[in-house]
């Protein structure tokens, strides 16, 4: 491990972002236990409905996970009712997958209180600061280079 000036780290924020994100994903988290499931169903029900028709592959990117730790939790999600797998229309060996009408349901259903809430945090923003909020959370995405996908399940 390389050696780290503690004064250079901005604890304060990270606590803010701890916080921030322990609360974003608590209503979500009542509503999918349940049900059975977690945070991992949530993001993957969650991409298959804003983007209907996306190949496994796509979501494997989009959640930068490995196949494998997508497939226990995809296959959940369809032997629940909740996607729908296809095969593509050109190309066979395409995996589409689709959301059902339960899946849509349940999607919306995760994001309506997390939309809620990103309301109510940015009620007294003026057009400047929300378009600033929006400008440093696109400014906090991407990978560090050279970290590879994670092993582990997508919680």
């Amino acid at each position: 491990m390389p050696a780290v000036d503690e004064a250079e780290i901005d604890f304060a924020t990270i606590e803010l972002f701890f916080f921030a994100y322990r609360d974003f994903v608590s209503d979500p988290d009542a509503i999918l236990s349940k049900i059975g499931m977690g945070r991992a169903h949530h993001r993957v029900v969650y991409f298959v409905c804003r983007q209907p028709g996306m190949m496994v592959t796509d979501l494997l990117e989009t959640l930068q996970i490995t196949k494998q730790s997508l497939a226990r939790v995809l296959k959940q999600l369809i032997d629940s009712g909740y996607i729908r797998q296809m095969a593509g229309a050109k190309d066979r060996r395409q995996r589409r997958l689709y959301p059902t009408l339960a899946g849509r349901e349940l999607a919306l259903a995760l994001s309506q209180p997390q939309s809620r809430r990103i309301s109510k945090a940015m009620e007294e923003l003026t057009p400047d600061q929300r378009e600033g909020v929006v400008s440093f959370l696109k400014a906090m995405r991407g990978r560090e280079e050279g970290l590879e996908a994670v092993e582990t399940e997508v919680d």
